[in-house]
């Protein structure tokens, strides 16, 4: 009798670590060493689509951010800088072909600034402001977009991704990628809003902006606050001031009151959204009537995305919006590994 039971117990014991086996059986060959958990802010697609990691060695160097909020030095990779700006930049539902427009030009404007030689402090290379580009770091993104920010990120991600190691270049030389949210139909001449004419930086059409929730405004303000802001008297008679235009149909110079100030002077001063205005009076009031939102040079945010819907790529957007440059790999360019030797 023993020697038959012996068997059945070892058989039962087989089975049980049988049992005990199979979800490990079923799950095993399915587990890929690459499947662990990720940090979404570091997760893109490639350009067949797939999920991958962005690679450590993206990034030649860091850029050190100054947050002006706190008056503290935050230092990132390069790559990753570029993926927070144009998450701070340009909403993330836009077209995949705009975001990576916009990855090129904050990646040319912020390489142009870090080879000049250029800081802010003995610490930082630049602002988290409009004065260089709009910066948020991973929490302030995650604030802002709540439940939305891994899919937002992802996607903005994998623009960067693709478009990795690439920047604009005129004659072998980075550009200052200048951009701005919506054209009033044309972008403006660098010369009819800065001091200096450059040469990539022409009028060009931009018809796509008309689709922009910013195309359009009012803004009323007193008469006696304008006259305080500019420090010009105002006409009974509007009409009897003078404007005279840019190429691009934006004010050029307006005469009040025997005073002349430049377009930009009187968007400035009275915070209006671009410098394509035209102005009525009613009730001691002023009706200042815009179209576009920025200062019109380079690329429109707005016109990218409407040429991407229309199934146009980033190649072709930054040439449409930059005339005559190129797109150059980062390790081409000789003037930057000068730059960077000199900071070492």
């Amino acid at each position: 009798m023993k020697k038959w039971q012996r068997p059945g117990f070892i058989s039962i014991i087989s089975l049980l670590l049988i049992i005990l086996m199979i979800p490990t059986l079923i799950v095993v060959p399915f587990i890929d060493s690459g499947d662990k958990e990720r940090a979404p802010e570091q997760m893109a697609k490639d350009k067949n689509g797939k999920l991958i990691e962005l690679p450590a060695d993206l990034s030649p160097f860091d850029i050190n951010v100054l947050r002006t909020a706190t008056d503290e030095v935050e230092t990132v990779p390069l790559e990753d800088y570029v993926a927070r700006v144009v998450a701070s930049e340009m909403p993330a539902d836009f077209e995949m072909e705009a975001l990576k427009a916009q990855a090129l030009a904050a990646r040319t404007y912020i390489v142009k600034h870090y080879t000049s030689g250029e800081k802010v402090s003995g610490k930082a290379d630049v602002t988290d402001t409009v004065q260089h580009q709009v910066y948020k770091n991973t929490q302030e993104l995650r604030n802002l977009w709540k439940e939305d920010f891994e899919e937002k990120m992802t996607k903005i991600n994998s623009a960067v991704k693709n478009t990795a190691g690439e920047i604009l270049t005129y004659k072998n030389q980075p550009i200052f990628a200048a951009f701005f949210s919506t054209s009033n139909g044309f972008t403006e001449n660098s010369e009819d809003y800065w001091p200096n004419p450059i040469p990539y930086l022409k009028s060009v059409e931009s018809p796509w902006d008309e689709n922009s929730p910013k195309f359009l405004d009012q803004k009323v303000i007193s008469v006696q606050d304008a006259e305080a802001k500019l420090g010009v008297d105002f006409p009974q008679n509007i009409n009897n001031t003078k404007i005279t235009l840019t190429d691009s149909k934006r004010v050029n110079n307006i005469t009040v009151g025997g005073e002349t100030l430049s377009g930009r002077e009187v968007r400035e001063k009275l915070e209006l959204r671009s410098t394509d205005f035209t102005i009525d009076k009613k009730d001691g009031h002023l009706i200042f009537t815009t179209r576009g939102y920025g200062h019109g040079v380079g690329m429109s945010q707005y016109g990218a995305n409407g040429m991407a819907k229309q199934g146009k790529d980033y190649k072709d957007i930054v040439k449409h919006y930059y005339k005559g440059t190129e797109i150059t790999e980062l390790e081409q360019l000789n003037s930057l590994a000068s730059a960077m030797e000199t900071k070492k």
